[in-house]
């Protein structure tokens, strides 16, 4: 009889503890090394100084739709098969589709979570290729995904299935309304997952009519590498014009201060999400969570404005969490990538995450392990139609992407921009090692290989004067971690041997 009352009473305890609530913040395209987070003053104010900014903070590829892909999967890309920002690329497109159920918020959902999504999902979402906007993903009990890419006006939102089209309402005000609304409607006695998503600081940068202007003093970042010729980088960086012409410089500070302007909408309403929560009690039962899908880059290494490259610019993005348990006012340098942000959040909620090549994040104490081998993946795209006629390597559309006059035709991508990195972080350790599937040089992949910390603008391409007894055991772990799968494989490349190979 003892036996059964124990038994009862443990089991009442635990469905009476209070499962937390989820904020997760998801900018678009926002960078952390070109001061990024500068102009997000409400953002440092009521999530940096209430929690934790994680100070080496990653995501597994520098483009939209992968890494987004990896964030709500918590697997690297070559396991969730999403490639690229197209369909046939992986994009929303048939296998996605087949296997959203690995959506962490569908084990959320089914814990008796209220799930919540506004803003831009995957950027094929919604397309007529793709189910058109009627469908509504598994896991959300309440959805309101962008249709396609980011813009700021003129856009469709999938209102639970039902397609809504608005031509003159901001579409990050329109978000910050339907989340203040989402949460008024919240209980103490059921705990909710909201996902807000706002299209900042994408292309094309429109900030919010009342915050243009409001930089326009204010000059792109010009560090060592800015504007430098890339002489020992792959080829993509050394085409003409390199560097970039003066007369180009214009164009970088405008992209560069209205990057600013667009985040200053997400900032406000960063801080009426916050507010909301307090003035409704669920404040203290919340966590927050701010992070971007990948870095950008604007003129380093004579490069325009952009990402998909494997620089720092690129693959480091902003992490803040506040919530239960959390210090307040303090910086984590444990390494950690977007794959780790859903088991972490199903760790917080009780749950054990299954299936996933990421860990949870220690929040509530300090890593004892600080090294960790990191992959970043990016598979380049050549696409017809995206290199203007007016450039002179028209002839070769099929192989190169995004090449405009406005860049001086430069090119963005090519189909040889796919390579994988690893990012090596521990005490005495900051390296950085890629590989391209280009064979540029000698029939062998071109690499590269950057010691942050003597390096820590990627100016000296090292692979070729670094010992190659090390330069081989990076080679041999990152051909481990492009086939790792779990979070015990990818967490351990390290101590196991392979032979060489190519991915």
């Amino acid at each position: 009889m003892l036996y059964y009352l124990l038994l009862f009473y443990l089991t009442q305890t635990v469905m009476c503890e209070k499962q937390p609530n989820f904020v997760l913040v998801l900018t678009d395209d926002q960078d952390v090394v070109l001061g990024g987070m500068n102009p997000m003053k409400n953002v440092r104010r009521f999530i940096a100084e209430e929690g934790v900014t994680f100070t080496n903070s990653f995501v597994s590829s520098p483009i939209c739709c992968p890494s987004r892909a990896s964030l709500l999967t918590g697997l690297y890309v070559h396991n969730h098969l999403t490639r690229n920002n197209s369909v046939a690329g992986g994009c929303y497109g048939e296998n996605w589709r087949q296997n959203e159920h690995r959506v962490f918020a569908n084990a959320l959902k089914n814990a008796g979570y209220n799930t919540f999504y506004a803003g831009k999902y995957l950027n094929e979402y919604g397309v007529k290729h793709a189910e058109g906007p009627s469908r509504v993903p598994p896991g959300w009990s309440e959805w309101h995904g962008l249709v396609g890419n980011s813009v700021y006006y003129n856009y469709t939102i999938s209102n639970d299935g039902v397609p809504t089209h608005s031509t003159d309402l901001y579409l990050t005000d329109v978000i910050r309304e339907i989340s203040i609304n989402y949460i008024e409607n919240q209980t103490k006695s059921q705990p909710f997952l909201m996902v807000l998503a706002p299209p900042a600081p994408h292309q094309p940068f429109t900030p919010a009519p009342r915050h243009k202007g409001v930089f326009s003093n204010v000059t792109a970042l010009r560090q060592p590498n800015f504007n430098v010729v890339a002489e020992d980088k792959h080829w993509l960086l050394r085409m003409p014009p390199s560097p970039l012409p003066e007369s180009m410089m214009s164009e970088l500070d405008k992209a560069y201060r209205s990057r600013w302007e667009a985040l200053l909408a997400v900032d406000e309403m960063v801080a009426d999400v916050v507010q909301a929560l307090e003035i409704n009690a669920l404040m203290e039962d919340t966590y927050i969570i701010f992070t971007s899908d990948n870095g950008y880059h604007i003129g380093q290494f004579s490069q325009v404005y952009d990402k998909r490259q494997p620089y720092e610019t690129d693959i480091r993005v902003p992490l803040l969490i506040r919530g239960p348990g959390i210090k307040k006012n303090t910086q984590n340098p444990q390494p950690v990538t977007n794959i780790d942000l859903a088991p972490t959040i199903l760790q917080l909620a009780g749950l054990e995450p299954k299936k996933m090549d990421g860990h949870p994040l220690e929040l509530l104490k300090e890593e004892d392990n600080m090294e960790r081998l990191m992959l970043v993946e990016y598979y380049g795209e050549g696409r017809d139609g995206t290199v203007d006629p007016k450039c002179p390597w028209i002839y070769d559309s099929d192989h190169l992407a995004e090449c405009h006059p406005l860049y001086d035709c430069k090119c963005q991508d090519s189909k040889n921009n796919t390579f994988a990195c690893i990012r090596h972080i521990a005490d005495r350790v900051n390296m950085k090692y890629c590989l391209f599937a280009d064979n540029e040089v000698r029939l062998y992949n071109f690499a590269e290989m950057y010691d942050l910390s003597k390096d820590p603008y990627e100016l000296e391409n090292i692979v070729n004067e670094e010992f190659q007894s090390i330069v081989l055991w990076y080679r041999n772990s990152l051909v481990r971690l492009l086939s790792c799968k779990g979070r015990e494989e990818c967490d351990h490349v390290n101590t196991k041997k392979d032979s060489i190979d190519t991915f």
